[in-house]
């Protein structure tokens, strides 16, 4: 019964997006917001707890399928499979968690907003796609789920529509997702034609069959852009290179909303590219384009993060360059690794965001420079803060540290660059993480930050009970069989250069940002300088994403601009030019004519007969 009822998941949120309409579209006024809010978190305690039963119900079970014929006409059969496994069901457990942390928490910060009920029913949208996402086996299903992201994306980016920078960052976001799904949608109908069947188990056998590893021998050229169309799709999903700039932009939606949209929505993509992975697996170029762009991404993003002053951007760039790992492990054909990644930063930097958001909420402000001296004031945030740091950076004995050290077991032999890449993005966070810790509680009070009182109890009950979370990442981790933490074989080399990296990441970081408040020079603690230092101008590259906006604009736009520009002036002077030409010229000359009109027949025939004769003239000269 529990396994034939697992479909029930993903419709808990979609049925508490329905109940909130009521509410969403003010035909309910007299109770106010709330109670849809209340609705959508029964829905969600009810999807956790039946995610609950049903792992333990299947714990050390064999996956199982679960299928429903949906549609199906002459040779085209589209079937809703159902992966039931212990990953799918812990990932359905944990976009409950973050779904209910969210809405708990949007009780206490949007409640002066009349619009938390539309609020409600988006992030219940937003929970029913994440989760079919999960479960889902047909990569049919799975494409139409993630429009299904997108759309949601849009809609919660773009929850305050009346300001215009959010409008703008709705639509940047819509369209780069779009530029991605296009290109999967190739790539879903090619496989369609190829293989017959769509679901992800079918998929790994036709992989591993050796005629399809014999054709795409010959046709390598076929293979690689199939390839990178299948990858195209994740990568606009997870914010990767050159696809990158939305999370960014999306960083002006709810603070709620972005909980989980930089722990379990950029999650969906790689997810997907997870299971795609045995198919990758068949294109040598692809999974390398996957590994080359995950790199920059990884490097590009973190540096990008510590030049940051808007506090939700520089934690953004990071989860794109977390991300980029993961892309790095994909394609490196290590999906249980990416997994294992997956999971422990998307609880870190979900208790990021929610101690950031915390502080936002007190102080009315996300700019880092108005910011400072809270660490007094905010105990509760301060603490949730420092321990999603040290989970996030590889530190022992956090979760982050334990998936890091995967990472150097797996490269260590092969592909020592590659763990290269991984302590130098590990360094890199830490600094800004230190970056962020200086600048929002230490030194002086400011004028935004004077009174700022500690959270309320909606706020500080999520808090508290995803910090507990964070410091069971290192139980949960070898549970659901991401790594293997055995203490008798750890690499005493291996974990003293990954903890050193992080060391130096937080040593540097302290020596610029937190030295100068405890300088003896002065009797008064002065902030650090954020801007104007002589390294203008690699701060200028930093914080301006690496200039990839401009370079868009002088390449990419300024192309479709004017290829679009000169397209419009043939179709409006070339096209419609020569067309109202002829009309003109018809008009004209019958106006002409009706002038010559005398109503005599003889002139008639005679006209008839010149050009008759004119005529014969002409044929019998082309003859000879």
């Amino acid at each position: 019964m529990i396994l034939e009822t697992a479909w029930l998941l993903p419709c808990y949120g979609l049925l508490g997006a329905g109940i909130t309409l009521p509410w969403s579209l003010r035909l309910v006024r007299r109770s106010g917001p709330r109670p849809a809010a209340y609705l959508n978190i029964l829905m969600t305690v009810l999807a956790l707890v039946h995610s609950c039963w049903l792992l333990t119900s299947i714990w050390g079970e064999p996956a199982q399928q679960v299928e429903f014929s949906w549609f199906q006409a002459f040779d085209l059969n589209l079937v809703f499979s159902f992966d039931i496994s212990t990953i799918s069901v812990g990932a359905s457990i944990l976009i409950a968690t973050m779904s209910l942390i969210s809405q708990v928490y949007g009780l206490g910060s949007l409640e002066t907003d009349w619009a938390i009920a539309r609020f409600c029913a988006l992030i219940g949208f937003f929970e029913a796609a994440i989760t079919g996402i999960a479960f889902s086996d047909s990569l049919f299903f799975s494409y139409a789920l993630l429009e299904m992201l997108t759309l949601s994306t849009y809609l919660l980016v773009g929850f305050w529509y009346a300001q215009p920078l959010v409008v703008t960052a709705a639509r940047d976001a819509f369209w780069t997702k779009r530029v991605g799904d296009l290109f999967l949608l190739m790539g879903v109908v090619a496989l369609s034609n190829l293989t017959g069947s769509l679901n992800f188990s079918d998929l790994k056998e036709w992989a591993a069959n050796p005629q399809t590893i014999a054709y795409f021998s010959e046709h390598q050229q076929f293979g690689t852009l199939l390839g990178l169309a299948l990858i195209a799709g994740p990568l606009g999903k997870c914010a990767q290179f050159p696809l990158h700039l939305w999370l960014d932009e999306a960083m002006e939606g709810p603070n709620p909303a972005s909980i989980l949209r930089n722990s379990v929505v950029v999650g969906a993509g790689a997810y997907v590219l997870i299971k795609f992975q045995p198919v990758l697996s068949l294109f040598p170029v692809a999974a390398e384009v996957s590994v080359i762009i995950g790199a920059i991404t990884a490097i590009g993003a973190s540096l990008v993060a510590i030049a940051q002053i808007d506090l939700k951007r520089a934690l953004s760039h990071s989860t794109s360059g977390y991300l980029g790992l993961v892309f790095i492990a994909v394609g490196m054909q290590q999906p249980d690794l990416a997994l294992g990644l997956l999971f422990s930063h998307g609880i870190s930097k979900s208790l990021l965001f929610l101690s950031s958001g915390a502080v936002m909420m007190t102080t009315m402000t996300q700019d880092l420079t108005e910011m400072g001296g809270l660490k007094t004031r905010m105990p509760a945030t301060l603490v949730a803060f420092i321990v999603g740091s040290l989970s996030l950076v590889a530190l022992l004995p956090f979760g982050g540290f334990w998936t890091l050290l995967r990472w150097e077991e797996t490269f260590w032999n092969s592909d020592p660059w590659l763990i290269a890449i991984a302590l130098l993005v590990n360094c890199i966070t830490a600094f800004g993480l230190i970056r962020i810790f200086a600048l929002v509680f230490l030194g002086p009070t400011q004028q935004k930050t004077r009174r700022a009182p500690e959270v309320a109890w909606q706020v500080a009950l999520p808090l508290v009970g995803l910090t507990i979370i964070t410091l069971l990442v290192p139980i949960l981790l070898p549970s659901w069989e991401f790594i293997n933490i055995d203490l008798d074989t750890v690499d005493i080399w291996g974990t003293t250069i990954l903890s050193a990296s992080g060391l130096l990441g937080f040593g540097v970081g302290a020596y610029i940002y937190i030295k100068p408040y405890y300088s003896t020079v002065s009797s008064v603690a002065m902030p650090p300088k954020l801007v104007r230092s002589a390294w203008k101008v690699v701060q200028d590259l930093l914080a301006y994403d690496l200039y990839v906006q401009a370079i868009y604009k002088y390449t990419v736009v300024l192309i479709v601009g004017g290829g679009s520009k000169l397209l419009a002036w043939v179709d409006r002077y070339l096209v419609d030019g020569s067309v109202n030409f002829l009309g003109f010229a018809s008009i004209f000359s019958g106006e002409s004519l009706k002038y010559t009109v005398t109503g005599r027949l003889q002139q008639y025939v005679l006209t008839i007969l010149i050009g008759l004769i004119l005529i014969g003239f002409a044929a019998f000269y082309g003859l000879n």
